[in-house]
């Protein structure tokens, strides 16, 4: 498992606890965390945004396929082990992670909103992180 994590600051508690269940899942052999362009913070709120891409390891399947529309020929073609609706309900079960808050055939996303008290303030502030999830094409 290979994790590319230089283009990411580091932000959102969210962000780090959903890489850490990627990294156990077999079916993932490449991860790339980064900070998207729409993070954004004032006086009362922090928005965070982060797009995490993911790259499946490729299986060997056998096919048989019809040369000619005759002879069978059985060739070997790499899949994928995994699609992102499988890792949607793989993420579904973890219970740090849950059930993605908007789901497609490209892409899983999680808004998570937290309001944070420092004990030597009297107002707080508003964290709010969005998590994007792609997948890679090999």
């Amino acid at each position: 498992m290979e994790v590319d994590a230089s283009q990411w600051s580091g932000d959102g508690t969210f962000t780090a606890a959903l890489v850490e269940q990627l990294k156990s899942l077999t079916s993932i052999d490449f991860i790339r965390v980064e900070d998207a362009p729409a993070s954004h913070t004032e006086a009362n709120y922090n928005f965070i945004s982060n797009e995490v891409y993911v790259r499946f390891r490729l299986e060997p399947v056998a096919t048989v396929e019809r040369w000619l529309g005759v002879v069978p020929v059985r060739r070997t073609a790499l899949t994928p082990a995994m699609t992102l609706a499988d890792l949607e309900g793989e993420l579904a079960r973890m219970e740090q992670v849950g059930p993605p808050d908007y789901a497609d055939e490209a892409m899983l996303q999680y808004l998570k909103a937290e309001r944070i008290i420092p004990p030597y303030q009297t107002r707080g502030y508003k964290v709010v992180e969005l998590v994007r999830i792609y997948r890679l094409t090999p």
